[in-house]
C-alpha cells in the first residue's frame, strides 16, 4: 500500500521531516513552519517528560495517533536520554486506513530504530514488549474517552485544529480529559487559543506557556502548579474578553 491517497500526502517540513496533507480536514497533520519532528519533541514530549522525571511508570494518552510522531518522539527522547521507564500509550485514530499506510510513510532516519513498532502498529494495533505497551483504538476518539478506564499521566492534545476539528476541542471533551487525567498529570498542546485555554480552565485546569528558543509558543495544563512554566492569568484574560466562551458540543452538533 503506498501512503499517498486521495485523503493524505506527504511533504516535507522545514527541519527536513516529512509529515502530511489530510485533504479531509484541509491541514497539515504538523506545523510545517516548526517541524513535525521538532515540533513533538518541544511542544509535547519535552515539557511532558521533564514534568515527570522522577516517575518510573508513564502511562500516556496520544490524541490522536495520526502519524505517530508523538509516540515516536517519546521513545526516541528516551532512547537518547538513557531514560528507563516503563511506558504504556493508548491513542485513539478514527482514519484505520491511514494506520495501515504508515508502513510506507518516510520518517526521519532516527526513528528507524522503532520502525518494527510501527510494522506492528500497522497491522494488528498494538505492541508490547517488556517496557512498552502500545495500543490503537480505532474509531471515534469521543466515544473512547466515555468508555476508557485508564488514568494518564500525560495527554499529548494533538488534534486537528479547532477550526477544522472542533469535537476534540468542547468544554464536554475536556470534561472527560480531566475526569481521566492524573492529579499531577500535564496536558500538552499547540494550541494558544482563548477558547481552548477557557474550556480546560472550566474543567480544572491551571493554564501555562510552553515557550522556547526555536518553536512558537504552546500551551501547558495541569491541575497542579507547573513552577518552571509562565502561569496564564485566567481570570484576567476571562475579564478583559468578556465575549469569548470555550466551544460547546450543542454548537458543533447543531
Amino acid at each position: 500500500m503506498a501512503f499517498d491517497t486521495e485523503k493524505h500526502t506527504m511533504v516535507q517540513s522545514e527541519d527536513g521531516s516529512f509529515t502530511a496533507y489530510s485533504s479531509e480536514f484541509q491541514e497539515h497533520y504538523h506545523s510545517t513552519r516548526d517541524g513535525a519532528l521538532h515540533e513533538s519533541l518541544y511542544k509535547h514530549v519535552i515539557p511532558a517528560f521533564e514534568h515527570h522525571k522522577d516517575k518510573e511508570e508513564l502511562v500516556i494518552l496520544d490524541i490522536c495517533f495520526g502519524l505517530g510522531f508523538n509516540t515516536l518522539a517519546t521513545l526516541y527522547y528516551m532512547r537518547e536520554n538513557s531514560i528507563n521507564k516503563k511506558i504504556r500509550i493508548f491513542s485513539p485514530e478514527f482514519d484505520g486506513e491511514l494506520i495501515a499506510s504508515l508502513r510506507d510513510f518516510t520518517y526521519p532516519d532516527i526513528f528507524t530504530p522503532f520502525l518494527p513498532i510501527i510494522e506492528a502498529l500497522s497491522t494488528n494495533n498494538v505492541y508490547k514488549d517488556e517496557k512498552l505497551h502500545i495500543e490503537l483504538y480505532i474509531g471515534d476518539a469521543r466515544e473512547y474517552l466515555r468508555t476508557c478506564s485508564e488514568r494518564f499521566d500525560i495527554v499529548y492534545q494533538d488534534a486537528f485544529s479547532p477550526a477544522t476539528n472542533p469535537i476534540l476541542w468542547t468544554k464536554e471533551y475536556f470534561a472527560d480529559i480531566a475526569r481521566l487525567i492524573n492529579e499531577d498529570g500535564i496536558l500538552t498542546t499547540y494550541s494558544m487559543a482563548l477558547k481552548t485555554r477557557l474550556a480546560l480552565y472550566e474543567n480544572g485546569f491551571k493554564i501555562y506557556i510552553n515557550s522556547g528558543e526555536g518553536h512558537r509558543d504552546a500551551t501547558l495544563a495541569s491541575k497542579s502548579e507547573l513552577i518552571e512554566y509562565i502561569w496564564v492569568d485566567m481570570p484576567h484574560k476571562i475579564s478583559c474578553n468578556r465575549e469569548v466562551r470555550p466551544l460547546y458540543d450543542e454548537e458543533i452538533m447543531n
